[in-house]
């Protein structure tokens, strides 16, 4: 296991992200008095309204709405995708590469479920961590791909595949979108950059070692 990853798989960053998302429900189970259903004001508060960002600044949803969610049905299925996708990840990427997916694929989701509000209804409510989740999906199928120089049409086609199987009525397929979109980018520069890194390594070693006096 290459040395850059052993923070990730240390401190097991996937554990930590699903601690804080069952803490975070728990937290507005508890103060919303119902552990099976999240209660109305706790959606309004921490989960995003767009009108509440655009009119009163609430920004803060932004980031809160990615670890809020509806129900506990809604949580189990979140946790579990991001119990099997996260786990992959963290053999892969170092901790900051791990979270840098997570958060801003979960924030693009966001903002791009604000920014298109005018068309999808100036009052919709999102809450969920299904945005980051389909990044850190996207970031390991591509970076498979293209890590060993293999097209990535696969890994495009299974990307599409599962936003298709995922959307429907209440699903904020924005979030999604946004989220699945930067995670196959940024997973695959990451796995770009690093073929050229070891291309570099591979010639700058043959070189040296052809140099070398033998005996």
């Amino acid at each position: 296991m290459n040395a850059m990853y052993k923070n990730s798989i240390n401190f097991r960053i996937t554990y930590i992200l699903i601690a804080l998302n069952v803490a975070m429900y728990i937290y507005t189970s508890v103060i919303g008095g119902n552990f099976l259903e999240t209660d109305s004001i706790m959606i309004y508060l921490y989960g995003q309204v767009n009108s509440f960002v655009i009119n009163f600044g609430w920004y803060w949803q932004l980031i809160t709405s990615m670890f809020v969610h509806a129900n506990i049905a809604h949580l189990a299925g979140n946790m579990v995708f991001l119990f099997i996708f996260g786990l992959r990840a963290e053999e892969m990427f170092s901790m900051p590469e791990y979270l840098l997916i997570y958060l801003l694929s979960g924030l693009t989701g966001n903002f791009l479920t604000l920014l298109l509000t005018p068309i999808f209804g100036f009052d919709m409510v999102s809450v969920g961590a299904s945005g980051a989740i389909f990044g850190i999906f996207g970031a390991v199928t591509i970076y498979l791909r293209r890590a060993v120089g293999a097209s990535i049409i696969t890994a495009l086609m299974y990307a599409v595949f599962l936003l298709l199987i995922s959307s429907g009525p209440g699903v904020n397929n924005l979030a999604h979108l946004g989220g699945l979109v930067i995670g196959l980018l940024i997973g695959y520069l990451l796995a770009t950059r690093r073929r050229r890194v070891r291309r570099t390594i591979s010639y700058s070693y043959s070189v040296s070692y052809q140099g070398k006096p033998t005996s």
